[in-house]
């Protein structure tokens, strides 16, 4: 009989014991859950802000990126229209220095077959041109001046020059056709008499019609 009070009082305070470890794991998981649902909270609101955060960076990236794109396609515009208007300025120079020197050569031209003309318009072809071949020899040469109008135009070397009349040949225009290829020639290469610098009636040098060529 007293064996089995004891028994009974130990369930008892078994029970007992039991029924407050219950009470504590139920606080403990009401707690922890608050716990955790308050972490959640946080961390949803957290999550909520960076993902703003980075939906409002790409949209500030993009418009910064457009920007750049704008000013980077402004800037190359700019420096197509001014490399375009550079070669534009630098063709026009190169046409109009083109169409001088194709103006210098057209007087050159004139001015060569006059002096031609009045020289040797009575000779053949090629004693005309080696008139020419001489002026242009002068011209290349280092010792006399280094274009046709001043070598035809030096003091005492060409008389039709000193006289007057190779003027009025060129102002009227009054040379041959004949006179102005073999000016032509002349000023292109053409050189039947070597490196001579003087022609006239002598009787020494290379002979072409009546004139001697040295």
């Amino acid at each position: 009989m007293k064996q089995r009070k004891r028994w009974m009082a130990v369930l008892t305070v078994w029970t007992i014991a039991l029924l407050f470890a219950a009470g504590f794991t139920s606080q403990a998981s009401v707690s922890s859950s608050k716990m955790i649902q308050e972490k959640n909270s946080k961390y949803t609101t957290g999550a909520g802000a960076i993902a703003a955060a980075m939906e409002s960076i790409p949209a500030e990236a993009v418009e910064l990126t457009k920007a750049e794109a704008q000013k980077a396609q402004e800037a190359r515009e700019q420096a197509e229209a001014e490399a375009k208007r550079k070669a534009e300025e630098e063709a026009a120079r190169k046409a109009a220095e083109e169409a001088a020197r194709a103006q210098i050569a057209a007087e050159d031209q004139k001015l060569l077959a006059s002096i031609i003309f009045c020289e040797a318009g009575n000779q053949p072809y090629e004693g005309q041109v080696a008139v020419g071949a001489v002026i242009m020899n002068r011209v290349r040469s280092g010792v006399y001046p280094n274009s046709i109008s001043e070598v035809i135009y030096q003091s005492g070397q060409f008389g039709p020059a000193m006289t007057g009349w190779l003027d009025t040949v060129r102002s009227s225009e009054g040379y041959t056709q004949t006179a102005m290829q073999a000016a032509a020639d002349a000023m292109a290469g053409v050189n039947p008499i070597g490196d001579c610098l003087y022609f006239g009636n002598g009787n020494y040098g290379i002979q072409i019609g009546d004139h001697f060529f040295h």
